[in-house]
């Protein structure tokens, strides 16, 4: 792959980051004592009644679990820029192969070529 190619690459995963960050800011705050990624999503508080506490929790819930999603996309960003700043982006994982520069287009967070990910869900 081309070095204009990985730059356009690196270039959408730091404006992906900066997005689930700021989709997470929206409802949740940062551990600042992780040593990894970490939000910790914030109780929301819409009144003391009863209906109002009942959607307090349901609130709740629905963060924590949009919490969990957005933290592992971010993990996934921040992997890809790491191996993009060792040089080692674009490489399968499992076989060592250059994964297709249209599949990192499209998915930039990959970690495994087309054949690779076939044979571990299974559609061979």
């Amino acid at each position: 792959m081309d070095t204009s190619a990985i730059q356009r690459i690196k270039i959408a995963l730091e404006d992906e980051k900066r997005r689930l960050e700021n989709e997470l800011s929206r409802f949740a705050h940062r551990n600042q004592n992780a040593t990894k990624i970490d939000f910790e999503t914030d109780f929301p508080n819409m009144g003391d009644k009863e209906d109002e506490n009942a959607s307090e929790v349901a609130q709740f819930s629905d963060n924590l679990s949009l919490e969990d999603e957005l933290e592992k996309a971010l993990r996934d960003v921040e992997s890809a820029l790491k191996h993009v700043a060792d040089g080692s982006y674009g490489t399968c994982k499992y076989c060592g192969a250059q994964i297709d520069e249209r599949r990192l287009i499209a998915r930039p967070t990959s970690t495994s070529c087309i054949k690779c990910k076939k044979t571990l869900t299974q559609e061979l």
